[in-house]
């Protein structure tokens, strides 16, 4: 392991370049022991790298970091360890090392990943949630960022169906970002398996995050988005998983909700819509025991009692609407609106936003 590790802190030692070692030597200790002569002579690797790594062999001291590793309860999955996702293996540049903490990845599990938009709606958040948790109640697991937003719901969505989560990081394993997200950080290395291929200490870089989306894609065998703008970087991992050989589907939305418009290019694309975790599994060709095509994350909406909360109820959805809107639409007075929202909102029937927005 300390090998692997040596190797893997190189700089400028890239994956592509280390798997052309490692099949042309067939051991970390190989490449370590080979004649300058013998580096150059494998494709990607440059004098100057080829010079790195004969340096490196005395400069480095890789048990310091092993046991740094070790004694935060974090382990090392190797590029030939049983333990390596086998998906991710096939890829064009899989990482050669991943830093891991928490469970082992079941055998011959499938993977689903589900991403999209940092900032989405309400819409976003719910339907990220229940599509994860009927993935999870399927027997499948979910793959995401653990970024704000769809990822965390898809992350929280998989653990509340029991199912077995992965979250693939863009800085070092020993930083957690956002810092929100510290409560599922947790919860998914007592439950699942947080990865990284950055090294100790790296910090969240721009950059880092469309490289990590290789691995998210690489690790399942379909990427959903479920909400994304045309700029999100959701759209580069459906992009990756294309190149990947992966199924990709999208989530539609509203026509009028510019956070949908990247679903719906993707779908214009011949992304498979998707309105349920059936739709999904149908299209993967997997068999699973469940019949009915509806999933029930949320305890059941407790019922309009008269005809204004009917009314009002009627009108409010999954996008926000606006307090005015509710009552020009509904023909009733904002006083007498007002309070009807107070008492369904005190009931768990709506949930106002700021800006007296609501939704169900």
């Amino acid at each position: 392991m300390e090998l692997w590790l040596l190797l893997y802190l190189i700089p400028g030692l890239g994956n592509i370049a280390f798997k052309n070692l490692l099949d042309r030597m067939g051991s970390p200790e190989a490449i370590l022991k080979a004649s300058l002569d013998e580096l150059k002579d494998v494709e990607g690797v440059r004098e100057e790298i080829a010079l790195h790594i004969k340096q490196q062999r005395t400069e480095i001291d890789p048990s310091a970091e092993l046991k740094k590793i070790k004694d935060m309860g974090v382990h090392i999955i190797t590029y030939t360890d049983v333990d390596y996702p086998p998906l991710l293996r096939a890829i064009h540049d899989p990482p050669m090392l991943l830093y891991a903490k928490g469970l082992n990845i079941p055998t011959n599990h499938t993977f689903v990943s589900v991403v999209g938009s940092r900032n989405p709606t309400p819409y976003g958040l719910k339907t990220a949630e229940i599509l994860s948790q009927g993935l999870a109640r399927r027997s499948l697991g979910v793959v995401s960022g653990m970024a704000r937003g769809i990822d965390s719901k898809a992350h929280w969505g998989c653990l509340s169906g029991k199912g077995f989560t992965i979250a693939v990081l863009g800085t070092g394993i020993d930083r957690i970002y956002p810092a929100s997200n510290e409560k599922l950080f947790r919860e998914i290395t007592q439950k699942g398996l947080v990865l990284s291929e950055f090294p100790l200490g790296t910090p969240p870089k721009p950059n880092h995050f469309p490289v990590r989306n290789r691995i998210i894609s690489g690790i399942s065998k379909a990427v959903v988005v479920v909400e994304a703008t045309k700029n999100s970087g959701s759209l580069i991992t459906a992009g990756q998983a294309l190149e990947q050989g992966r199924e990709v589907f999208a989530v539609p939305g509203s026509i009028h909700s510019f956070k949908s418009a990247g679903c719906h290019f993707l779908i214009k694309q011949g992304a498979r819509l998707v309105e349920n975790a059936d739709d999904i599994l149908e299209e993967l060709g997997l068999n699973y025991p469940f019949l009915q095509k509806t999933d029930s994350f949320f305890k059941d909406t407790i019922s309009p009692v008269n005809e204004a909360e009917k009314i009002i109820y009627d009108l409010i959805g999954d996008y926000p609407i606006h307090i005015d809107q509710i009552a020009h639409q509904g023909n009733l007075e904002t006083h007498e609106v007002s309070s009807i929202l107070t008492r369904m909102e005190l009931k768990g029937m709506i949930r106002q936003l700021p800006g007296k927005m609501f939704v169900r």
